[in-house]
Order: structure tokens, then C-alpha cells, then sequence
């Protein structure tokens, strides 16, 4: 399918997969990267053949955060990419999920670094599976920076405050197993096998109702932070609309028949 210079997005069935590309850099972001994910992100949005998106790195790497050095190697006039975040200073936050919210889950397949600029990558992320040696940890303050991709506001909200916190300002490095334990990610798994899950995790996905899940996930973002009363409120604005499709009669004919369900977006 294609992608950029330092992104790959290929399909695998209903599932796109982007995989951040640069290992020898530890797929550090570089803005040709950040261009591909955004392109990969409004892809996935636009292609109703597309269920879910995989998000993994090459080489034994998630992502090591920003390549400032390949940032400035490429401060060039004519340089097209460079062009296009000129074009549109908001591009590498859409990018990082700082400004965009794709419609379709993202599932993120984690092995090696997944440190600064890809711990904030990944809380943009809705599943998130891991291999046993993957290492987490937001090391901007160590350097006198600000984790500015979301962090301060995301981190507290899907992690216990403390947890959230100390990750903050320590800056110290995590393990599979303590991001586990404390919410960042869902799934340990063994080494080399992130992907192989997250396409197991994709595909039950897929199998699922696609206007269902759509309406499922942003219900569960648009929620975030209400009060109760008016949560249940919006979630009744959401999911009624699901029961009156083709779809969730054709999931009720399928589950009667006993047969798989044969979804049309309808």
C-alpha cells in the first residue's frame, strides 16, 4: 500500500498497519514520518473498507521520540515535506494524536523504546499491547523540556494521578510489566509478538459492527470528564441512532441464523 519516507502503511484484511520505519534511528519521528502517519490517520478515516489501525515500529523499536538532529538537517527552502507543515503548523499534532482523533480504533504494538515523544504517541492510542522487554517513560524534564504532545492533560486521565505524576517528573524509564501495572498499556506479551496480538485484538475488532464501534469509541472519548446525569445523556445521543440501522438487524438475523453477520455500514 505504500506510505512515505520513514513510514510503511500497509492492509492486512480490514486492518491498516503503520509502522514507523527508521530503525537505525529507533524510529525517532522525523517530520517525512509524521507526514506519513497524518496521511495514514486521514486514510484510515476515509476508507470505510478500513475497521481498525495497527500502529508498530520496526527494527525492535516503537518510537524514541523527536529526532531533533533530522529536524534540523532538513531546514531547507524547498524541501516539499517541510512545505507542507509550513503550509499547516498544526500537521506534526495531528500527527501525534495531539489534534486528531481517528473514527476507527488504534491499536498500538509496542516492542523496545516507546520513550518520550512515543509514550505521548501512545496515549492517543485505544488498545495497547506489549513485548516483555518494552520500555515506557516521559524523559522530557530530565532534559529541561516539557512533554508538550498532551501528556500533562492525557497521562492524568487514563493513569492514577500519583502513577501519572511521578511519571511526569521523575522522567525515569518503565517497564513492560510497570506500565501494566499501572494502566499504561493492557497486554504483556512475549518478545516479537505485539503485532501478531494487536492483529488477533484487530480482527475481532473487525468482525464487530463498524457503525457500532465507531459510535462506541467516540462516545467513550466525548464522555471523558462529564458529570453522570449528563454522560448517560449523551451516551443515549450516541447509541440510539445504532439500533435503528441495517446493520443491528442484520447482527440480530446473523446471531438467530447462527451465522456470521455481514455488515454494510448501513
Amino acid at each position: 500500500m505504500g506510505g512515505t519516507e520513514h513510514l510503511t502503511a500497509e492492509r492486512a484484511g480490514a486492518t491498516l498497519v503503520l509502522t514507523l520505519n527508521r530503525p537505525e534511528a529507533r524510529n525517532a519521528l522525523s517530520l517525512p514520518m509524521l507526514a506519513g502517519l497524518h496521511d495514514g490517520w486521514l486514510l484510515a478515516d476515509a476508507d470505510d473498507a478500513i475497521r481498525s489501525v495497527v500502529l508498530t515500529g520496526a527494527g525492535g523499536a516503537f518510537c524514541s521520540g523527536m529526532d531533533l538532529k533530522a529536524l534540523a538537517a532538513r531546514d531547507t527552502a524547498d524541501d516539499p515535506v517541510r512545505e507542507r507543515f509550513k503550509a499547516d503548523p498544526d500537521l506534526h499534532w495531528k500527527a501525534m494524536l495531539r489534534h486528531h482523533r481517528p473514527r476507527k480504533p488504534v491499536i498500538a504494538a509496542v516492542e523496545g523504546p516507546c520513550v518520550a515523544g512515543g509514550t505521548e504517541i501512545l496515549q492517543g492510542t485505544d488498545i495497547r499491547i506489549a513485548g516483555e522487554s518494552a520500555t515506557f517513560g516521559l524523559f522530557e524534564v530530565r532534559r529541561g523540556l516539557f512533554p508538550i504532545g498532551g501528556s500533562t492533560v492525557r497521562l492524568p486521565r487514563q493513569i492514577p494521578r500519583t502513577h501519572a505524576l511521578e511519571m511526569l517528573l521523575t522522567g525515569r524509564a518503565y517497564t513492560a510489566a510497570e506500565a501494566a501495572r499501572i494502566g499504561l498499556i493492557g497486554h504483556v506479551v512475549p518478545d516479537g509478538t505485539a503485532l501478531e496480538r494487536a492483529l488477533e485484538t484487530a480482527a475481532l475488532i473487525n468482525a464487530n459492527g463498524p457503525l457500532a464501534v465507531e459510535a462506541v469509541k467516540a462516545c467513550v472519548h466525548d464522555t471523558a470528564g462529564l458529570d453522570e446525569t449528563r454522560a448517560l445523556a449523551l451516551e443515549l445521543e450516541r447509541g440510539r441512532p445504532v439500533f435503528d440501522t441495517a446493520d443491528a438487524r442484520e447482527g440480530a438475523r446473523a446471531f438467530a441464523e447462527k451465522r456470521p453477520a455481514v455488515y454494510r455500514r448501513a
